[in-house]
């Protein structure tokens, strides 16, 4: 780990961010989104978002932490949706000839009462809602109630605490690597690392291109990773002080801190994201270490989307919005022109007119 590739001396931070999607990323700019995938036939899809101005409580520090942790959440599970759907419409295999799939009379309902929005709406909201579930239910209820077993050979309520984070960080840790053997999870977090040496690159100053990127490591302070990670250390320093009350007490206790350990988290991410100081560089370790399950050396191809993501919100505000094939520098790509309409020949045995004596 080359902390000098990482805290990069004399580099501009941003607020620029982004997200490893199916095949593609998407980059968060400080007005507009970018989505850019990498079709079965090479070229590249794009779709771009203008960002809508945030309230007053974005403002608020530990608040901001939870508003942005759920927008966050929100929006990438939608992201990836769309980069699933976008491949799935453009599949060299079959696409010509498959047949349109008719809706059920559920769907047909949503969009009659709800709009034709309402389907994706509706799938984007239960996935959210089981990710939230998933994630509450193995990384925070489950660790409390296995550690419990211990409560009597374990006298002591700070080391009971102590106990159930560190479990919940092995466990977490063991998911993370276990997922990682998917193919397609790896391709993911190639995708991943390629977002963090496009972001370096930026902040380090120089031309955005693939050798350029390449120089920089792929794991990156303002990751979401090492959010994730701040999080479980300040749960295990913040539930360590609450005592070992009775297992509902405690799941409940867990429940009720979630939105002030997220927040606090984030203060950490965004200071860590602008200081190269010592106790920074400390505190961001636990982090970096976790990145490297979630981050993969990308190749040249994955730099290029990255680099188009990442030049799409770069563009002037009054930029419109766009959605189609773009080139390597983000840009859009005209659609061909039609060409001439056939003549038509004569099939009749008169001769032509212009050719009559």
């Amino acid at each position: 780990m080359d902390f000098n590739k990482i805290f990069i001396k004399d580099a501009r931070p941003t607020k620029i961010g982004g997200q490893a999607v199916m095949e593609g990323i998407m980059m968060k700019g400080e007005e507009r989104t970018a989505v850019v995938v990498r079709l079965p036939d090479s070229s590249l899809y794009m779709k771009t978002e203008k960002l809508k101005a945030r309230g007053k409580w974005y403002k608020v520090p530990i608040i901001r932490g939870v508003l942005i942790f759920i927008d966050s959440l929100l929006t990438g599970v939608r992201t990836l949706m769309l980069s699933a759907e976008l491949l799935e419409s453009h599949d060299e295999e079959g696409a010509e000839d498959a047949e349109p799939v008719e809706n059920d009379r559920f769907t047909n309902w949503l969009i009659k009462h709800f709009g034709e929005k309402a389907p994706l709406n509706l799938a984007l909201i239960t996935s959210v809602a089981l990710a939230i579930v998933f994630t509450v239910g193995i990384f925070i209820i489950a660790p409390t109630w296995i550690v419990n077993i211990l409560d009597g050979v374990i006298a002591n309520d700070v080391a009971l605490n102590l106990t159930e984070g560190v479990f919940r960080i092995l466990l977490f840790v063991l998911y993370i690597f276990l997922i990682s053997k998917m193919k397609d999870i790896r391709t993911v977090f190639q995708f991943h690392g390629a977002e963090h040496e496009c972001i370096h690159c930026f902040e380090g100053g120089l031309e955005l291109t693939p050798d350029n990127c390449d120089q920089f490591e792929t794991l990156h302070p303002r990751c979401g990773t090492s959010f994730l990670m701040f999080v479980m250390v300040i749960a295990l320093l913040l539930f360590s002080l609450l005592g070992w009350p009775s297992l509902l007490i405690r799941i409940l206790s867990r429940l009720i801190l979630i939105p002030v350990i997220a927040g606090l988290s984030y203060e950490l991410l965004r200071w860590a994201g602008s200081s190269s100081s010592p106790v920074v560089k400390i505190l961001s370790v636990p982090g970096l270490l976790l990145q490297k399950l979630t981050t993969r050396k990308p190749d040249k191809r994955q730099l290029e989307v990255a680099i188009a993501a990442m030049k799409a919100v770069l563009v002037p505000a009054e930029t419109p919005v766009y959605e189609g094939v773009c080139d390597l520098n983000g840009e859009p790509v005209p659609e061909p022109e039609p060409g001439p309409e056939p003549t038509e020949t004569t099939t009749d045995d008169e001769p032509d007119p212009e050719l009559k004596i």
